[in-house]
Parts: structure tokens; C-alpha cells; sequence
């Protein structure tokens, strides 16, 4: 309990100070709660630079990422888990050394790549890129191992075929394990830094955090922390609201460590 405290009340006094004004948040002292409250702080925010437009540009990119990785990663896995085709295990091996590979390694040729294609600056230098991944892929795959294998005999034995027996059979079994993988890629490109910044060139395909970075060099002579604040907190609330709607999953996933047979 006291744990979860003191993990929770750094995000609690984040979101209580963004409502204090920029002047009054030093003078606040050790308190509780902070008072005066406004919303000035997010009114500033929003005049000052397009924040709908970067949030916008995050979720779009995140959501199109989790998803396109989500599948990928899952046919992949299952491929991987119970499919027999030669080579499958030299392949499995080169999505394992991939994982060993630091992703600033792969930055200076990816953007020579984008450049090629003409998509610097678009989105799908955004979202392809993250679209795959050894991790994912790694990850399903253990999860499809675990899974019993005869329920997916039955299906072959009823005359279902390989897609209809991963599909409505293997993959609402591995919910777990997909709401688990959804969740990481989500956070991971929701915070993602370095590469919006590499790719993006222009205010409309910004995303939030290089927004909220050139936002904070914008600062002169004086920090504007009830602003920063702010600018937190709405960072905050969508990888937020995606754990709160998958950690029912999330929570079995870790758990439990998928089904065996």
C-alpha cells in the first residue's frame, strides 16, 4: 500500500499543479492539495501552440502502429509456433538477434530509406517503421506454444483450414498475450521521440512529445511550469486510458503465462 502511494502521488501532485498558476506553484509549499485551481494553464496551452494537431498526429500514429504490430506480430507468431516449413527455426533465430540490435543502429539507414521513397515528413515514415518488431513476434509465438494444440486438431478434424483455425481459434485464446503486446507498442510509440523528430519537418506531422520538447525551448527568460504541466498530464491521459482498458488481460496475461496443456 504505501508502495503504490508513493508511486501514485508524483502523478497526483502532476495533475493537481497543472490547475495552480505559473506564479503560485513555488509558493505552495508541502501540501496535499493546491489551491488556487484554474484552468489557465490549458487555455495557455492550447493558444500557444496546436496541441490538438500533435495529439491528434500521436494517437493517429499509435493507433495505426499498435494495430498493424498487434497483427503482424500475432500471424507471425503463430506461424512460428505451429507451422513446419524449412528453415523456420534459422528464421526464428534472425527475429531473436534483431531484439540484440539497438534501435539507434537502425536510425541513420531508415532515414536514408524514408528519404528514398519520398516519405519524409508523412506518415507513413511514422507508422511503417514501427509496424515490426522481434519482440512482438517473440512474444506471440511463446504465448501460441503454451496454447493446447487440440482444439486446433478438432478444428482440422471439422475441415476448418489454417486461417479459419487461427482466426476463431488460436487468436481469441491468445487475447492475453495481444492486449499485453497492444499495450507496450501503444506506450512505446505514444512516447516515442528520436525518430518523429528525425522524420518530420513541418508543425501539422509533429507528434506530442516533440511538440511538448520544442514547446519547453521555446522558454526564454522564464520556465512556464503550470504550462509544462499541463502539457503533461494530457500526454498522460491516453496511454492511461489504454492500460485501464486492457489490464483485465494484462493482469491474466502476467499472471497466468498463457494456458498449458
Amino acid at each position: 500500500m504505501l508502495t503504490a502511494i508513493s508511486m501514485l502521488y508524483p502523478f497526483f501532485a502532476m495533475i493537481n499543479l497543472s490547475f495552480v498558476p505559473n506564479g503560485e506553484i513555488f509558493n505552495q509549499g508541502e501540501k496535499l492539495f493546491y489551491s488556487p485551481l484554474t484552468f489557465d494553464n490549458y487555455i495557455s496551452v492550447f493558444e500557444k501552440i496546436p496541441m490538438w494537431k500533435y495529439f491528434i498526429n500521436s494517437l493517429f500514429v499509435a493507433t495505426l502502429t499498435t494495430l498493424g504490430q498487434v497483427i503482424i506480430a500475432a500471424m507471425a507468431g503463430y506461424a512460428f509456433a505451429r507451422l513446419k516449413f524449412k528453415y523456420r527455426d534459422t528464421f526464428f533465430l534472425i527475429f531473436l538477434i534483431t531484439m540484440l540490435v539497438p534501435p539507434q543502429v537502425n536510425i541513420i539507414p531508415l532515414f536514408f530509406l524514408m528519404r528514398q521513397l519520398h516519405w519524409i515528413n508523412t506518415y507513413q515514415a511514422l507508422i511503417i517503421p514501427g509496424l515490426f518488431g522481434g519482440f512482438g513476434v517473440f512474444m506471440m509465438r511463446q504465448y501460441f506454444l503454451g496454447l493446447p494444440k487440440d482444439l486446433e486438431e478438432s478444428a482440422k478434424i471439422d475441415g476448418c483450414n489454417i486461417l479459419t483455425t487461427f482466426f476463431k481459434i488460436a487468436l481469441p485464446l491468445a487475447l492475453p498475450a495481444i492486449a499485453t503486446l497492444a499495450i507496450f507498442t501503444f506506450v512505446s510509440s505514444w512516447n516515442s521521440f528520436m525518430w518523429p523528430l528525425i522524420v518530420t519537418n513541418s508543425e501539422s506531422m509533429r507528434t506530442l512529445p516533440v511538440g511538448l520538447a520544442i514547446f519547453k525551448g521555446s522558454f526564454r527568460e522564464i520556465t512556464l511550469w503550470g504550462d509544462l504541466l499541463a502539457c503533461s498530464v494530457i500526454c498522460t491521459i491516453p496511454v492511461v486510458g489504454v492500460f485501464l482498458l486492457g489490464r483485465k488481460y494484462f493482469i491474466n496475461d502476467i499472471l497466468q503465462g498463457g494456458v498449458k496443456e
